[in-house]
C-alpha cells in the first residue's frame, strides 16, 4: 500500500478536505514547530500540569499558550426556555436555529467535579480553546449567564449549530455510503495528530503502569454496576484479559512512546460529535475537564471512533476507517493493540452509559451491555497467542501452520526447517538427501535419533543434524518468537516438537510474556503421511528433508504429548482449520 502523509489545513482554516499530500512532521514533534490551542503556558506542563506532577485546574491559566476564547453575549432565559434541549451525563445543550449553548451540570461524577461555578467557567473556556484545534469555526466563545441583578450565575459554551442530517451517526443509521466521509475524517485526524503536543509528561500516558492504572480505575468505577446492569462474569473477564495483555507488552508500549505516538489528542471521538460537511468534517467535543484523558496513543484516539462505528452496526466501515488513518498517518501497529484500544474505549463508554442509566436514560442499560460485549469481544480477539504446531513428517503440520498464520490476520510464522538452514546453510543443491540402506535421510528437525539402522545413527549425530544444532534451531526459533510476542504479535511455530524438553521451553516462553499457549499435534495414518512425503519429494527442493523412513524413526522415539490437542489431518485444510478453531477460542 502506498502511504500518503498529509499536512493540510484543518476545516475552518481554508483547506477543508484538501487532497494535497506533503511531508509529515516527524512523530514526536509539533508541525512547523508551533503549539496548537490547548498547549501549556510557561511554568506548566501539558494540560496545565505543574512541574513536579501537580495537576493545575483546567481553565484559562492552563491554556495561556492558546488564544483566549472570546466572551460573547448570553441568550436570555426566555430564549433558553424556548430552545430545544439535549442532555449528556455532564451537560445540558440548548439548540436554537443557528446556535448551540452548552451549560455544564453542577455534578460530581467521581471522574469529574463541576459543583463549583468557577470550575464550570474554567472548563467552558478550556472546551472552546481545545476544540478549536479541530473545529475553529464551530466553537465561537463563552457567554456569562447572569440573573436579573446582573450577577454571573453560570457559563455557556457558544457553538455554531451543525446540520443534524450531516451527523456521522445519522449517516450510519440511514445506510449512507460512508467511505469518502470516513476517509476525510481519517485525513483530518492524521493532520490533527501531527500537530498535537507531546512531551515527556504526555508520554507517560502510554506507559504500561499508566495503562494498568487506568484499567484498574475503570474496573473500580464500574464495580457498582457489576451484577446489576452488567454481567459480573463478563466484567471480571474483561479486567483479567486487559491486565494480562498489558503485563506482557512493555516493549511494545515503550516502542510506541519512542516513536512519538503518545500525544495530547481528542479523547472522546464519537460519531454523534462528527459532522461531515462538503468542505470537510467538523470534529467536536474533545475531553476538556481532565487532560490525562486526552493524553494517550493516537491509536487509542482513533480506536474510539472505530468502537462507536461498530456499536452503530458498521464494523466493516470501522475497519476501513482505521486503515485509512494508517494510510494517511504512516502509523503501524500490531492488530492486538488495535483490539486493546477499541476494547478500552468501549469499556469506558459502558461505564458512562451506566451513569446515564442512573440519571434516568431508559436506553442506557441496554447500551451499556452492548458496549461491554464489544469490549469483551475485542479483548478476546486481541489475545496474544503462541501456537505450537507439531507432528511427524507428512502429517500436514506445515500446511496447517501456514494457513493458521494467514487466517490469523498478521500472525508471525516461524518454521524450524528454514531456521536450521539459516543457521548452518542449505545442503548442496546437486546432492539429494542422504539415503541409507533402509531408505532413511536426516529429519529436518533432527529428532529421528532412535532409528535402528547403525548407518543412520552414525550419520545423524554429526554436522547439520548434530544435537547441538537441533538445540540451537529451537533456541533461535523461540528467541524470534519472544521478540514478536513482546511486540503484541501472535506467533505460529512449525516444527516436529518431538522432544518434551523443547515443548517445555515453549511453554515457559508463553508464560513469561503472558501469551496464550496453544499446542496442536497433527496426526494422520502412516500411509497418508507416506503419500504426502512422496509428493513433496517429487516436487523438488523443499526446506523439509524428511523421508518416510524418518517418519517411522521419529514415531518410535517421540516423547508423549498429552498437553496438545490432537488434530487429525486426513481431511481438507478447511476442515482441519475448523477443528483448530475451538482450541483458539
Amino acid at each position: 500500500m502506498t502511504v500518503q502523509y498529509v499536512r493540510d489545513a484543518l476545516p475552518g482554516e481554508g483547506a477543508g478536505d484538501s487532497r494535497n499530500a506533503g511531508s509529515p512532521s516527524p512523530p514526536g514533534t509539533s508541525s512547523a514547530g508551533t503549539s496548537s490551542p490547548g498547549t501549556s503556558p510557561a511554568g506548566t506542563g501539558p494540560g496545565g500540569t505543574r512541574p513536579g506532577g501537580e495537576t493545575a485546574s483546567t481553565g484559562p491559566a492552563s491554556l495561556a499558550g492558546a488564544s483566549v476564547p472570546p466572551r460573547l453575549p448570553a441568550p436570555s432565559f426566555a430564549e433558553l426556555a424556548a430552545a430545544e434541549t439535549r442532555e449528556t451525563h455532564s451537560a445540558v445543550l440548548y439548540l436554537t436555529a443557528d446556535r448551540v449553548y452548552k451549560r455544564k451540570k453542577p455534578v460530581d461524577l467521581g471522574f469529574l467535579d463541576f459543583t463549583e461555578r468557577r470550575t464550570r467557567e474554567a472548563v467552558c473556556l478550556a472546551e472552546v480553546a481545545l476544540n478549536r484545534r479541530l473545529a475553529p469555526d464551530v466553537y465561537l466563545g463563552v457567554a456569562d449567564l447572569c440573573d436579573d441583578s446582573g450577577e454571573v450565575i453560570d457559563h455557556l459554551v457558544v457553538m455554531r449549530r451543525m446540520p443534524t442530517s450531516r451527523r456521522l451517526s445519522t449517516l450510519v443509521r440511514r445506510g449512507h455510503l460512508l467511505g469518502p466521509a470516513l476517509r476525510s475524517v481519517a485525513r483530518a485526524l492524521a493532520v490533527f495528530h501531527q500537530r498535537c503536543e507531546t512531551s515527556p509528561l504526555i508520554a507517560t500516558a502510554g506507559e504500561q503502569a499508566t495503562l494498568e492504572d487506568l484499567w484498574r480505575e475503570g474496573m473500580a468505577g464500574i464495580a457498582a454496576y457489576r451484577g446489576t446492569q452488567l454481567d459480573a462474569a463478563v466484567v471480571d473477564d474483561i479486567g483479567r484479559l486487559a491486565l494480562r495483555y498489558l503485563a506482557g507488552r512493555a516493549e511494545l508500549l515503550a516502542e510506541r512512546t519512542r516513536a512519538g505516538w503518545i500525544r495530547d489528542g481528542h479523547g472522546d471521538l464519537l460519531a454523534d460529535d462528527i459532522f461531515c460537511l462538503d468542505d470537510g468534517p467538523r470534529i467536536l467535543d474533545c475531553i476538556e475537564f481532565d487532560p490525562r484523558l486526552r493524553f494517550g496513543d493516537v491509536l487509542g484516539d482513533v480506536a474510539f471512533l472505530a468502537m462507536d462505528l461498530e456499536r452503530l452496526g458498521a464494523p466493516e466501515e470501522a475497519a476501513e476507517f482505521l486503515e485509512a488513518y494508517r494510510e494517511f498517518s504512516g502509523e503501524v501497529h500490531p492488530r492486538s493493540l488495535q483490539h486493546f484500544y477499541v476494547a478500552y474505549r468501549a469499556f469506558v463508554r459502558a461505564k458512562v452509559a451506566c451513569i446515564r442509566g442512573g440519571q434516568g436514560d431508559p436506553d442506557a442499560a441496554e447500551n451499556a451491555r452492548r458496549l461491554l460485549a464489544v469490549a469483551h469481544r475485542h479483548l478476546r480477539a486481541g489475545r496474544v497467542r503462541l501456537v505450537v504446531v507439531g507432528g511427524l513428517p507428512g502429517t500436514g503440520k506445515t500446511t496447517l501452520a501456514s494457513r493458521l498464520a494467514e487466517v490469523g490476520d498478521g500472525w508471525v510464522l516461524l518454521r524450524s526447517d528454514i531456521i536450521r538452514q539459516e543457521l548452518v546453510g542449505k545442503p548442496p543443491a546437486e546432492a539429494p538427501p542422504q539415503q541409507h540402506t533402509d531408505g532413511a535421510s536426516p529429519s529436518a528437525d533432527g529428532e529421528a535419533v532412535g532409528f535402528d539402522a547403525a548407518g543412520f545413527d552414525a550419520q545423524f549425530g554429526v554436522g547439520r543434524y548434530a544435537p547441538e544444532i537441533t538445540d540451537a534451531t529451537y533456541a533461535e526459533m523461540l528467541r524470534r518468537a519472544r521478540a514478536a510476542l513482546c511486540r503484541g504479535e501472535s506467533v505460529v511455530l512449525d516444527a516436529s516438537w518431538s522432544s518434551a524438553r523443547h515443548r517445555a521451553a515453549a511453554a515457559t516462553l508463553a508464560a513469561d510474556v503472558y501469551a496464550d499457549l496453544v499446542e496442536l499435534h497433527c496426526v494422520t495414518a502412516p500411509e497418508v503421511a507416506a503419500a504426502r512425503i512422496a509428493r513433496r519429494m517429487a516436487a523438488g527442493p523443499d526446506p523439509s528433508e524428511a523421508t518416510v523412513a524418518i517418519h517411522r524413526a521419529m514415531a518410535a522415539r517421540a516423547d508423549p504429548w498429552p498437553s496438545a490437542a490432537v488434530i487429525r489431518t486426513a481431511v481438507t485444510v478447511a476442515e482441519a482449520l475448523q477443528a483448530v478453531q475451538s482450541h483458539l477460542d
